[in-house]
C-alpha cells in the first residue's frame, strides 16, 4: 500500500449546482413584485481543508450552511441585475469561508422575454488578491 507524501498539498473546491430559489429580482417592477424561480450554481475553494486527511466533517464546510448563505442573499432584498446578486453571493461566501476564488452563476429559466429562450444567465467570478486586506 502506498501512502500519500507528507509534503503533498491538496486543494478543495466545493460546488453546489441547481439551487432553486424563488426570488424577486429583475429590471421590471412586475418581476420584482411577482417574482420568479432562479437556479444558482456556486463553486468556491476551501483553504486549509483538513478533511482530505482526517475524513472528519468538522474539518470541512457545512454544505447546508453554504446553501443558507446563498438563499439569504437571494431573498433578503431585490436587485435589478443578476450581476449584482451574483456578486453579493460571491462576497458572502468568500467572507464566510475565507475563499480566495468564488464563482456564482445565476440563471432565469423562464425569463420574461418576447422571444422564447431556454434561460438567461450571468456568471460572476471573484478572486481575492492578498494585497486587498486593509486596516479599518
Amino acid at each position: 500500500m502506498v501512502e500519500a507524501s507528507e509534503s503533498a498539498e491538496s486543494s478543495v473546491e466545493i460546488e453546489i449546482r441547481g439551487l432553486s430559489i424563488y426570488t424577486h429580482h429583475g429590471v421590471s417592477d412586475a418581476e420584482q413584485e411577482v417574482g420568479q424561480r432562479l437556479l444558482l450554481d456556486v463553486s468556491f475553494d476551501v483553504p486549509d481543508c483538513d478533511a482530505t486527511v482526517t475524513d472528519r466533517l468538522e474539518d470541512t464546510i457545512n454544505y447546508s450552511e453554504a446553501c443558507d448563505i446563498v438563499a439569504l442573499a437571494a431573498t433578503e432584498r431585490s436587485y435589478r441585475t443578476l450581476e449584482r446578486l451574483a456578486s453579493v453571493i460571491a462576497e458572502r461566501l468568500a467572507e464566510r469561508f475565507g475563499s480566495e476564488s468564488v464563482r456564482v452563476r445565476a440563471a432565469k429559466p423562464e425569463p420574461p422575454l418576447a422571444i422564447p429562450v431556454e434561460e438567461v444567465a450571468v456568471e460572476v467570478s471573484q478572486e481575492r488578491i492578498a494585497d486587498e486586506e486593509e486596516d479599518d
